[in-house]
């Protein structure tokens, strides 16, 4: 089947499901968008289906654009390989309200799709080799060097022998740093469509090309293609299917904790908060990192400690290398290797609640 097929059949398999499913009661939350859009993420890496509910009425209500989109790079980001049914049936949710309104309703169709995300299998690859592309010191020469690259020679790499991060980075600047932007990536034009028509012609799988197509065009995340790229990779390795272990969490308000981070103001204001404290996170943060960046090196801390655990994780050794690499080695210049400073935060998140708690 060509790409209009494939979609066609996706969007009526999920109308078919749709029909069959009985969707709850909207109960949105009091909350802003920017805390519901991370409420909704965690709580559908964490298996919370209450929460995930809560934050999607509150978002349909709030940011309806947002909530859909996000939705898309949910799917890719956390669950990518380990339930690519999952991940094709939300890229055909992602249509548009007129097809939505045919077959369920905005709310019916979002619950039904969350339900999916809920309950799914994990797999944060694809999201842990954007981050060593993007950020580890090893790699650098290549972020510098493909900006050159013609798109015959991005495409020879990303579809070669070489390391990982580095096809990973060669597909990044062929479907443009443009529309893919990074702070660590000189900018670049790209070809999106001529990318996907290559993948087609190589050995991953017809349908998921597609999918990642018709993904990539409604989100512009570079995840797409890299969940592609990483699909024929889990093969032949032992997996495991497990939950990660969790921190000690507690209720901010009608909020769980885990649901403050770097990316809200409530988030960052508690992270504010924890540095001024005296414990040992602070003191070392204070003593390593400049005043200007500490609040992002804690976020990014904080997400290897709490914002990427994972229920149902579906782990691999590619993946699990992958998240080792990004957690210990992608954390910047002034800390070379994270293992100490993520110890210290598991030891004090009680005392991050404390101020998300106040916070709220």
């Amino acid at each position: 089947m060509n790409g209009p097929d494939i979609l066609a059949s996706l969007r009526a398999d999920l109308a078919q499901q749709v029909r069959h499913y009985t969707p709850p009661i909207p109960d949105p939350l009091e909350i802003s968008p920017w805390l519901a859009m991370a409420l909704l993420q965690k709580a559908i890496r964490r298996g919370h289906r209450q929460f995930a509910m809560q934050a999607a009425a509150t978002l349909l209500r709030q940011a309806h654009a947002g909530f859909w989109r996000r939705c898309g790079v949910i799917a890719f980001e956390d669950v990518s390989v380990a339930d690519l049914d999952t991940v094709s049936l939300v890229v055909a949710a992602l249509a548009g309200k007129t097809f939505r309104s045919r077959v369920g309703g905005e709310w019916g169709v979002a619950s039904f799709i969350l339900e999916r995300l809920v309950n799914a299998p994990k797999c944060r690859a694809a999201d842990d080799l954007l981050m060593v592309a993007e950020r580890h010191p090893a790699y650098e020469h290549c972020r510098l060097g493909l900006t050159y690259s013609t798109m015959p020679e991005l495409l020879r790499i990303a579809d070669s022998n070489a390391s990982l991060p580095k096809r990973a980075l060669a597909l990044w600047y062929a479907v443009g740093t443009d529309r893919c932007p990074s702070p660590h990536l000189r900018t670049r034009k790209g070809d999106p469509q001529t990318v996907f028509d290559a993948m087609c012609e190589t050995a991953y799988p017809h349908t998921l090309v597609e999918v990642a197509r018709e993904g990539f065009r409604r989100t512009s995340q570079v995840l797409c293609p890299l969940v592609v790229l990483i699909s024929t990779l889990k093969a032949g390795g032992p997996m495991a299917v497990e939950d990660d272990d969790f921190p000690p969490a507690t209720m901010c308000g009608v909020v769980p904790s885990w649901a403050l981070d770097r990316y809200s103001r409530e988030g960052r204001h508690a992270l504010q908060r924890l540095l001024s404290r005296d414990c040992q996170t602070a003191r070392w943060i204070r003593r390593h990192i400049p005043s200007s960046q500490q609040v992002n090196f804690l976020g990014d801390i904080l997400f290897a400690v709490e914002g990427e655990r994972l229920r149902n994780h579906y782990r691999w050794p590619v993946a699990d290398e992958l998240r080792r690499s990004w957690e210990m080695e992608c954390q910047g210049p002034y800390c070379p290797h994270a293992s100490e400073i993520i110890s210290m935060l598991r030891a004090d998140i009680s005392i991050l609640n404390e101020e998300r708690q106040h916070v709220l």
